[in-house]
């Protein structure tokens, strides 16, 4: 974190799905917490974090790559690659979905949503 925001701007986001809440990530999060500010997101909403939508678009984008990647850096360059394919503006449609995203969540007192 202190690499990527140096200035101490860094905020850490997860979506407090089983696994990330686990003793030892919990702990990690506690003995690590003037590293970076931690923002809270509701438990199990993962429907909240579009990096999840965008991950999914980019494994779909390297899956058909021809040849597949068969390796860890061959993966990394098919990524790269599809990152900078995708269409101007295309981050644009789940950052504006967000504020729509958010009042569903609310109306479900933090429950889960429909996306």
């Amino acid at each position: 974190m202190s690499i990527v925001h140096f200035e101490g701007l860094g905020q850490f986001q997860q979506d407090n799905a089983t696994l990330h809440a686990s003793r030892v990530a919990t702990k990690w999060l506690q003995e690590h917490c003037s590293d970076f500010r931690h923002f809270h997101w509701p438990p199990k909403s993962p429907e909240m974090n579009i990096i999840e939508d965008i991950w999914d678009a980019l494994l779909r984008a390297a899956e058909k790559r021809s040849p597949l990647p068969c390796t860890p850096m061959d993966l990394l360059t098919a990524l790269q690659d599809s990152w900078c394919e995708f269409p101007p503006g295309y981050l644009q449609t789940p950052v504006e979905s967000m504020p729509r995203h958010f009042a569903s969540l609310l109306r479900a007192h933090g429950g889960p949503t429909r996306y």
